[in-house]
């Protein structure tokens, strides 16, 4: 799929609150060049340390969050953003109910 013009109006009305005890998500887009996902944990959610095989761009849009990229860990809340390079170990742990949006960024194709 061609990235043609795509337009959200309210990001927030895609995706309904966390239940009790999980972590929901929602593809909104995805194009050639990159996927746009968004997430809502509910409190005390975590993803545990992992990695991406692509660079990732995080906005928390709601809430507050305990954030690990690489060895540091900082609070995380609506506002933050944060670029990922491929391969580095994150983390995220939920104090609050919380929701980000994550586009995972993909690579052109290399030239013939």
């Amino acid at each position: 799929m061609a990235d043609d013009a795509f337009l959200v109006r309210d990001l927030s009305s895609l995706l309904a609150a966390a239940p009790a005890e999980s972590i929901v998500s929602r593809t909104v887009f995805g194009g050639d060049h990159v996927q746009a996902t968004l997430f809502a944990f509910a409190p005390g959610q975590e993803l545990s340390e992992h990695t991406a095989s692509r660079p990732a761009i995080l906005h928390v849009l709601k809430g507050q969050a305990q954030l690990t990229l690489g060895h540091e860990t900082s609070p995380a809340g609506p506002g933050t953003w944060v670029y990922m390079p491929a391969h580095l170990p994150h983390s995220l742990r939920a104090e609050t109910e919380v929701t980000l949006l994550l586009l995972l960024l993909k690579n052109e194709p290399a030239a013939p």
